[in-house]
């Protein structure tokens, strides 16, 4: 699906992510061998569940692999399915033992689940139910763990079956019809329905055990009610260690996302650090007794909550708060109000409503659109619609088809979409939106240790920065550390990284902890600890291609040099010259744009696949500099400004900065979108002239470090935003979500005058 990443951007679905991310990568060999399939088992649950096991068989009796992690996690799979447990659990502890964080409480119980499941299948002699040998082996095991490692195993163990049965019936429609599939196809399915067999049989044993160990190790309160100032109820759940000391410094979570198992896992988790961990829901949500309201509340119920936790006989009345998304979100929210007893805040890869989604620089994107029903439908989440990919991407293409204005999108799918006819009220970073979040002078009034945490493919990371640089804007001494590497949305907030991530292979020190590196953060604070390692400056950066952490006291100063390259209108090939130089001849490149022509999009802008992409120059221009005679390091947020004359009054611009490998492959490395008419103005929209000249600056683009090659080249693509995928700005002035197909009779003229200019921070080393 494309954008899927995008898709998933501010979602808590991280299981589902997790499950259905299957595909391991398969020698290009591996394609040739094919297996014998019955089509049958694609819609008959008997007939999977007979062929199985001889599918693995057949697979396991040829099966290698000379990546030896990958084999094992592929093998281990295969023994389970057919029924060779012994040999199961040997492959399973051979794997964990691989990894580098095998001693950590996560890598100890890496894969436990599967193991647990094995061992029970196993069973001894004597004629036990599996039921009974598996709740003999989760006391054994989780017996001996301490509070640190049960945390992560009782996280690992609990859930529910909507993924893993989705991620097999995924598995299962791209088989129908076939009488033999390749061995990628017969390890996709096989892992799919391995995960789904395990949680079909262990999910309804699982929350008693865990609840009986949970009351050996902690006090637990789940759906306690908390009454705000304005009578409305917080829901929350707390869990607090059993050992001593009796009163804890709280580690708090404020999200929509309420999900009891979720919630409950990182409540134990903060709790097996030794705080009192809290969840608590934004209001309407669990068993709050208000109609689920996102984004507008969460910061006074954020307050309400933290001054409720100070006053607990069991609190030290300090609360650090953390998170990641909305939970980034929901701590700036919280610290516009200044409770007295928030100390610090921890946001990961935090999204601004109105800066970021739904919308970016200004610009309504349509990956946000079902997203409000996921998190505002019921009391819970609404998987079941969220999840649902096929009416999601046959929408956006319908509207797009269709030429009806976007405020109309939710006609075209037949379901109105309350919340999103609220927020195209507000084009405009407008009152609205300034009133969830610190705005402007009330940076100056933050005066807490803040840490944030965000990644260079992180589709929220606009968002992430843009607090951390105006908190430096309005108070330069400013207690606030950014950590930041190659990371997307999901993975900035994991215990563990994508080895590979959309086709790029991380380097080996960027392979971080959040949750880890988040504790540390609050001991630090909250009990006079030592700072995270890594954090030896304000700004913290892994440096992609050079394997190293680097360390700045600002922003600005992760670069000691600005290169400026000019889109010139001088042909190098098939692409225009990215110089150095100004040109001394001012000229134009001229560019239609028909906004009627649905058969075609313009502006393919999202990261994914991070190498190697294929670009479509096929609109557009492209601009290529000369190769660089030596390695060159591009830190920070690239820049520029736009020089154009267009014949109607506003477009939306897109640009993208790749590199060029030697090999000639292309290294995403950031892009910028945004609607012209609020460049200078995100609150207010400031049309242009047609036929005048206009100056068109843009600087709120992402952040990235990267080690280029010696002979990579950089790559500008600029385009007018036109695809399925955001508003289609026609141009008229009008406010963009009403206007339609009508509104294209006129195409777009644009003319690029060759003295636009693209400014890339670089660190040179003196």
């Amino acid at each position: 699906m494309r954008n899927a990443g995008r898709f998933s951007q501010f979602a808590s679905g991280l299981k589902y992510l997790a499950v259905v991310g299957c595909l391991l990568l398969i020698e290009p060999a591996a394609f040739a061998q094919q297996f014998s399939f019955d089509a049958t088992a694609t819609t008959d649950p008997t007939a999977l569940a007979k062929q199985m096991p001889n599918l693995a068989r057949e697979v396991l009796s040829g099966y290698h692999d000379d990546d030896r992690s990958r084999y094992l996690e592929n093998l281990f799979r295969l023994q389970i399915v057919a029924g060779q447990y012994d040999d199961a659990i040997k492959s399973i502890r051979e794997l964990r033992s691989l990894q580098a964080n095998s001693a950590s409480p996560y890598g100890r119980v890496l894969n436990v689940q599967h193991e647990m499941f094995a061992i029970a299948k196993l069973g001894p002699a004597g004629g036990k139910s599996f039921d009974e040998q598996f709740r003999a082996v989760f006391r054994e095991v989780m017996g001996r763990f301490d509070n640190r490692t049960s945390a992560e195993a009782a996280r690992s163990l609990a859930g529910t079956l909507f993924f893993p049965r989705r991620s097999l019936q995924f598995a299962l429609d791209q088989l129908k019809g076939k009488n033999s599939i390749t061995l990628p196809d017969a390890l996709n399915l096989i892992r799919a329905f391995q995960v789904e067999q395990t949680f079909r049989n262990i999910l309804p044993l699982v929350p008693l055990l865990i609840d009986e160990d949970d009351r050996r190790r902690y006090f637990v309160a789940k759906e306690l009610q908390v009454t705000a100032p304005d009578k409305a109820t917080i829901c929350a759940v707390i869990v607090r260690p059993k050992a001593p000391p009796n009163r804890f410094p709280a580690a708090l979570k404020f999200t929509i996302y309420a999900d009891p198992d979720n919630n409950l896992a990182d409540a134990r988790r903060a709790a097996s650090y030794g705080y009192a961990g809290v969840v608590g829901l934004t209001r309407g949500k669990g068993c709050s007794l208000n109609e689920p309201v996102p984004y507008e509340h969460d910061g006074a119920d954020a307050d309400a909550l933290i001054d409720w936790i100070s006053k607990q006989p069991w609190s030290d009345g300090s609360v650090g708060m953390y998170g990641g998304s909305y939970e980034g979100f929901t701590q700036w929210a919280a610290v516009k109000h200044l409770p007295k007893a928030l100390k610090t805040i921890v946001p990961y890869v935090a999204n601004n409503p109105g800066d970021g989604l739904p919308m970016e620089n200004n610009v309504f994107l349509f990956v946000n659109y079902a997203w409000a029903f996921y998190a505002t439908d019921n009391k819970y989440l609404d998987n079941e619609t969220y999840f649902d990919f096929r009416r999601w991407n046959s929408l956006n293409q319908k509207w797009y088809e269709s030429g009806k204005p976007y405020r109309q999108i939710d006609s075209v799918d037949g379901s109105p979409n309350k919340w999103l006819q609220r927020w195209l009220q507000h084009p405009g970073y407008d009152q609205y939106w300034q009133d969830m979040v610190p705005y402007q002078r009330e940076f100056a009034r933050i005066d807490i240790p803040v840490l944030t945490i965000t990644g260079y493919y992180d589709d929220g990371q606009q968002s992430a920065l843009r607090f951390l640089k105006e908190h430096y804007q309005y108070d330069r001494n400013a207690d606030h550390y950014l950590l930041i590497g190659p990371y997307d949305h999901v993975g900035s907030q994991g215990t563990h990284k994508d080895d590979v991530l959309r086709g790029y292979a991380i380097d080996p020190v960027a392979q971080i902890n959040t949750p880890e590196i988040t504790f540390q953060w609050l001991d630090y604070v909250l009990r006079g600890g030592k700072k995270p390692e890594l954090l030896k400056d304000k700004i913290n950066y892994e440096v992609m291609g050079a394997n190293e952490w680097k360390h700045a006291p600002s922003l600005d100063r992760a670069s000691n040099e600005a290169l400026t390259l000019y889109l010139t209108d001088n042909k190098s090939g098939d692409k225009y010259q990215l110089s150095r130089e100004k040109p001394s001849k001012l000229a134009f490149l001229d560019q239609e744009v028909n906004f009627a022509d649905r058969k075609t999009s313009n502006f393919n802008y999202y990261p994914s696949p991070i190498v190697g992409k294929r670009q479509d120059f096929a609109s557009g221009f492209a601009f290529i500099s000369e190769p660089f005679d030596e390695p060159l390091e591009i830190s920070g947020m690239f820049s520029g400004e736009i020089k154009a004359i267009i014949n109607k009054q506003d477009m939306d611009i897109g640009v993208l900065l790749y590199e060029v490998m030697p090999d000639g492959q292309l290294f995403h490395l950031s892009y910028f979108l945004g609607r012209a008419s609020y460049a200078r103005d995100m609150n207010v929209r400031q049309l242009l002239t047609p036929g005048k000249l206009e100056s068109i600056p843009f600087n709120k683009t992402r952040m990235v470090s990267r080690r280029l090659q010696k002979g990579s080249r950089l790559l500008v693509l600029i385009n007018v935003n036109k695809n399925a995928f955001a508003q289609i700005n026609y141009g008229t002035g009008k406010d963009v979500s009403d206007e339609d197909i009508n509104d294209a009779r006129v195409p777009l003229e644009v003319k690029w005058r060759n003295d636009s200019s693209v400014t890339i921070p670089i660190w040179r080393s003196r």
